[in-house]
């Protein structure tokens, strides 16, 4: 518990600011004859109310004093004076500073309940007629609502965010159904894990968790395993995984599992003469993706007899000459319409993709690109000519009225295309990938591209392996690194690495340097002083846009969270005429390079042009334009979309100095710094390395030890992956 959090108690006087979306509110406390400026989540605060705020005193740049609310309880005005306050706010509809003073003259310290049970007296008050007394009775019963419910869950240690997302999924019975079964809070919308959910139910009176408790800790038990990227855990592996974790009998588990299939809360597959456990939707996906691919293979494209010519006049007119494999990719792209290229730097990838995209457009084809992140769409643009969209503005994601997200290209709306190219499948998940899949129309090409040897998505699945394992879909690998490329350190290096070769660390002549530093404060004040000095300095490199620090781990001297503070002081350092802003465990400045780390589906963006859009996803970098008074903040993001963020979105942000090699899948940066000693065993294996080297456009440094490089390089074990696609594609239908 932080040592600087006090209480205070008072009563609300003002509100200046409140989003009724995420509950954020500045207001004015009253206590003691004093007034406090409280600022927090505090939904359906309202004037007159008596708080009881836990949190602490801090002093804003610009405001001046503060108190920031941790959490808070309520209680609903009692005296007359505070009673008039409360609706005199205008709080209820059909009720303002005059009606109020005549509400209170005439009722006193009864006004509350006349206006929750008595529309008939308060049509006495004067000019109030009875039609008019129903509608403000029945307003106030539905804020009186509101309010009792947030009251009553606050009881059980929900904090103010929790208690509205719980009322807006359970509705006016909240509390009744937090009382039969508080796990039920466990649900992505609500956002309390399990041990808060048991904690809870340890508090009700008299309740008995029974199969409650153990199918939640089931459930959380596929979820944990699904942020580790399984798709899917084998039942004698997750039966004592859950058991242990709650400390219950496995023949309980087992008990409850077996309800659990049976009720479809659970699904359940045999493979590989094991059964294993799905979460549905994650179950629905993998399914459904299979059953789409095989669609697509049953309605390959009419042949095209020229297609040996057009490649031979291609080029001709293009002065170029197309490696074997490279020709082999072109010709199965466009004879079966379903092809994987795969293949490391250097290989060619690039000028297959575009002798494909060329003899589409001679036969006057409609051709969608994509990738996953803004960054790989702009890339793919770059490298093609052409417009490419993140898999999710492709899509068109939405949200429907309670608050699911959809996309609005699916089956029923497919994509108007009839050639699909897919740039960085190794980094999409199961879930977009098989929305992508369902949006595709009957007889469109699909052409997916990525490099089989990086590292498997941040989200569950293992898409791209599982693809290739099949062997139901054609693919071709492109293995020859041109000549032109063999000139780059950084590409000979990365396929020395995917080898298992240790690489080479001591040439200064080329585009790939090691610095050898044996201290994680050497490697980190290394680190600094190359972003911040040494790399502008000699190639004008700017450690906002074109710099990028890629660390294998978060924790640690040398990992994300303790390298963005030290690069946040060097390289945007506090300045009287820059607002801050501090959220969660960030510090955010006006001029920070920052990252979004959840995708938010419905976050509204615009750009410069005027066009606009919804979407801010996991892994888009961008800097901090502006924060102002109430705390809202303007991100520009690197494709030029710029996003507001109330303060309660900013928990999605992190800063982006330093960002680990995982989240920066799918990005390339010119100048890639990678800090590397005494990296856990856990994380010091090949393709981490690979990924991280393979990042770097132009420039790459490693800071640490040689030793820890050829250990990683070495180390070609990779964390297993349950996931049931290759299952589902070669299963007999």
């Amino acid at each position: 518990m932080n040592t600087n959090e006090v209480e205070i108690t008072g009563v609300v006087e003002d509100i200046s600011v409140h989003i009724e979306e995420t509950g954020f509110t500045v207001l004015e406390l009253e206590c003691d004859g004093e007034y406090v400026t409280v600022v927090g989540v505090m939904p359906e605060a309202a004037v007159g109310e008596k708080l009881t705020v836990q949190g602490e005193f801090a002093t804003h740049p610009l405001y001046g004093q503060q108190f920031k609310a941790r959490s808070f309880t309520r209680s609903l005005p009692s005296s007359a004076e505070d009673l008039y306050k409360y609706l005199a706010a205008g709080t209820i509809k059909g009720i303002g500073a005059a009606t109020a003073r005549k509400i209170i003259d005439a009722f006193g310290e009864d006004s509350f309940d006349v206006l929750e049970h008595d529309p008939v007296r308060l049509s006495a008050v004067r000019g109030i007629s009875r039609a008019k007394a129903y509608e403000i009775c029945e307003e106030f019963s539905k804020q009186f609502a509101v309010r009792q419910t947030l009251i009553a869950l606050e009881r059980y240690g929900m904090n103010a965010r929790e208690c509205l997302n719980a009322y807006r999924v359970f509705g006016v019975r909240a509390v009744e159904t937090v009382e039969n079964n508080p796990y039920l809070l466990c649900s992505e919308k609500i956002g309390i894990n399990f041990e808060r959910a048991d904690a809870i139910a340890q508090a009700l009176p008299d309740y008995q968790p029974g199969e409650h408790r153990t199918r939640a800790g089931i459930l959380h038990t596929l979820r944990h395993n699904l942020g580790n990227g399984h798709t899917c855990a084998p039942r004698e592996k997750l039966v004592p995984l859950a058991a242990g974790f709650l400390g219950a009998d496995p023949a309980a588990v087992e008990e409850a599992v077996d309800g659990m299939v049976e009720d479809r809360q659970i699904e359940a597959e045999t493979f590989h003469d094991k059964e294993y456990l799905f979460l549905p939707q994650i179950h629905r996906a993998e399914q459904k993706a299979a059953e789409r691919i095989k669609v697509l293979c049953s309605f390959p494209p009419a042949g095209k007899p020229t297609l040996l010519q057009d490649i031979e006049n291609m080029e001709r007119e293009q002065c170029i000459v197309y490696e074997q494999k490279q020709k082999a990719a072109i010709i199965t792209a466009v004879e079966r319409g379903m092809l994987i290229l795969t293949g490391g730097p250097g290989t060619g990838k690039t000028t297959a993709i575009n002798g494909m995209i060329a003899l589409f457009q001679k036969d006057e084809l409609r051709i969608a690109l994509t990738a996953p992140t803004g960054r790989a769409a702009k890339r793919m643009s770059e490298i093609t000519g052409m417009e490419a969209k993140t898999i999710h503005r492709l899509l068109e994601v939405e949200w429907d009225d309670n608050d699911n997200q959809r996309f609005a290209r699916n089956a029923r709306n497919p994509l108007k295309a009839d050639v699909l190219i897919v740039d960085e499948l190794s980094m999409v998940d199961i879930t977009l990938f098989s929305a992508l899949l369902d949006a595709l129309p009957l007889g469109c090409r699909l052409i997916m591209v990525g490099d089989s040897d990086q590292l498997p998505p941040v989200g569950a699945g293992n898409v791209l392996h599982d693809l290739i394992e099949s062997g139901l879909l054609p693919v071709v690998e492109l293995k020859e690194v041109f000549r032109q490329a063999q000139r780059s350190l950084i590409v000979t290096n990365a396929h020395r690495i995917v080898r298992g070769e240790n690489p080479v660390l001591d040439r200064t002549d080329s585009d790939f340097f090691f610095v050898n530093r044996r201290t994680t404060d050497g490697v980190a004040e290394g680190v600094c002083e190359l972003c911040a000095n040494r790399l502008p300095r000699a190639f004008g490199y700017s450690p906002f846009t074109d710099i990028q620090v890629l660390c294998p781990s978060r924790k640690g001297e040398n990992g994300t969270y303790a390298l963005n503070r030290r690069l946040q002081a060097r390289i945007n350092p506090p300045d009287e005429s820059k607002r801050e802003i501090t959220v969660g465990m960030f510090l955010f400045r006006e001029g920070d390079k920052v990252m979004h780390v959840k995708n938010n589906y419905d976050l509204q963006w615009e750009k410069p042009n005027g066009e606009r859009g919804a979407g801010v996803f996991n892994g888009d970098i961008g800097r901090i334009v502006q924060i102002k008074p109430d705390g809202t903040t303007r991100i520009e993001f690197d494709d030029y979309r710029e996003a507001v963020y109330l303060p309660d979105n900013l928990r999605e942000v992190e800063l982006a100095y330093a960002v680990t090699i995982h989240k920066s899948q799918g990005n390339e940066f010119d100048a890639v710094i990678i800090p590397l000693l005494h990296v856990t065993e856990q994380l010091g294996y090949r393709n981490l390395l690979y990924t991280g080297v393979t990042r770097a456009k132009k420039l790459l440094i490693l800071l640490g030890s040689e030793e820890q490089v050829y250990r990683m390089t070495r180390n070609d074990k990779k964390a297993r992956r349950y996931s049931a696609l290759k299952y589902f594609l070669t299963e007999e239908s």
